[in-house]
């Protein structure tokens, strides 16, 4: 009878052990998540930087998104553009904007030259038409020159991302909160949403440097 009951509660503190494992395993695995959330959230913020950083950069192309960072006093606030007036491609090298309320259109011409973007609007009626000029040579390299560092800098920043990431993980196992294996999974997976935000500011990159050199 001893023997037997001394069994049973060898068995139950080893169920307990378990449970307790198991605990520690499901905490484990949901702080994992919850870095690795954080910094995809960090990776994905970088890139939409450098899509904002890119608008910045004119080529000779006319698009609606080269004036992406212009805003317009609008009954004394500041306004995003894209929200007072309509922004259309009229052909290759031409935009044509059409503001919602006439009184709008010096206000809009003045945002435009104002914003450093070296573009002179020019307004016919209610239109007004904003000429994309000509890229040299020589700034179109400049162009991507500066591209390219936009590019490195969100390289640097999506690294910085995966750096802190790991070194919770490291805080993690260090604290015995998880298990080497444990860890390793977590790095694998911040390693593979890095590989994936790195690509996408290679690609974004890739493109920029295409619309700069097209003549």
């Amino acid at each position: 009878m001893i023997v037997g009951l001394g069994g049973r509660l060898q068995n139950g503190a080893f169920r307990g052990e378990m449970t307790g494992i198991q605990e520690i395993g499901k905490r484990g695995k949901s702080v994992i998540n919850e870095i690795q959330k954080e910094a995809e959230q960090r990776m994905k913020k970088s890139v939409e930087a450098l899509q904002v950083a890119f608008t910045k950069i004119r080529t000779g192309r006319a698009h609606p998104s080269i004036l992406d960072g212009v805003s317009v006093s609008y009954y004394g606030v500041d306004t995003p553009l894209k929200q007072v007036a309509n922004i259309n491609v009229e052909d290759g090298r031409t935009l044509a904007i059409s503001a919602w309320e006439k009184s709008m259109v010096p206000a809009i011409e003045k945002a435009i030259m104002s914003a450093d973007l070296g573009l002179n609007p020019a307004t016919s009626g209610d239109l007004i038409r904003v000429p994309m000029p000509a890229l040299t040579e020589e700034t179109r390299k400049q162009m991507v020159k500066l591209a390219k560092s936009d590019a490195e800098s969100a390289r640097v920043s999506v690294r910085n991302a995966r750096r802190d990431a790991n070194s919770d993980l490291k805080e993690l196992l260090k604290e015995k909160e998880i298990t080497e294996d444990e860890e390793k999974r977590g790095m694998d997976g911040v390693q593979k949403l890095t590989d994936s935000y790195i690509a996408q500011v290679d690609n974004l990159l890739q493109e920029k440097e295409a619309d700069l050199m097209e003549v």
